[in-house]
């Protein structure tokens, strides 16, 4: 009776969560997070040179090529480790960004960035998988081109027991301004 009650408590939540016609009342808070939190750190070297490095090192791959990393990743997730995850998840950028994540005080659940094939070269928390070019976050946002920010709707998170949003933006070069990859950044909207 007790599980009946709390599923019944968080879908009316989770309704309260979200506007009528499905767009994500949090879109304010979420796009000045952005703007005031994140933005100021994107042009850093640690993630812009992560970020060129990972452009020229897959540059070169198949369609073939690139899910079979993803799913050699999504068996690594399961497992714990892997030498693609252990890679990532060691490099200067996954530390910075773990660290960036530190500093939001629960507010930000995750942080990972992609590279112009929509593949993971940093993040602060394990992802399910390691592609994400074929997900709007990559697609709306680097796919899009320079100034693109995406959205996504408000879920509620079993393994966050929370409800988390999502904010993507198209990270640029700072010299040329060309889009180069792109993050994601997911938030806590209960904390707004």
């Amino acid at each position: 009776m007790k599980c009946l009650i709390a599923s019944a408590a968080l879908a009316l939540a989770a309704g309260a969560l979200v506007s009528p016609a499905g767009a994500n009342a949090f879109r304010p808070q979420l796009e000045a997070l952005m703007a005031k939190e994140v933005q100021p750190w994107l042009a850093d070297a640690v993630l812009i040179d992560a970020i060129k490095a990972a452009n020229d090192r897959h540059a070169a791959l198949t369609t073939a090529e690139i899910e079979a990393l993803d799913q050699q990743w999504r068996h690594e997730a399961e497992a714990g480790s892997g030498p693609l995850l252990d890679k990532v998840l060691g490099s200067d950028l996954s530390a910075y960004l773990s660290e960036r994540k530190a500093e939001m005080d629960g507010t930000v659940s995750e942080l990972f960035v992609m590279d112009n094939r929509g593949l993971t070269v940093g993040l602060s928390d394990v992802t399910s998988d390691y592609w994400q070019g074929d997900e709007d976050k990559w697609q709306k946002t680097f796919q899009a081109g320079p100034g693109a920010v995406f959205v996504d709707e408000v879920g509620f998170d079993d393994s966050a027991e929370s409800f988390l949003s999502q904010i993507s933006k198209t990270i640029v070069d700072p010299v040329t301004g060309d889009a180069i990859g792109a993050i994601t950044v997911g938030v806590n909207v209960e904390l707004f």
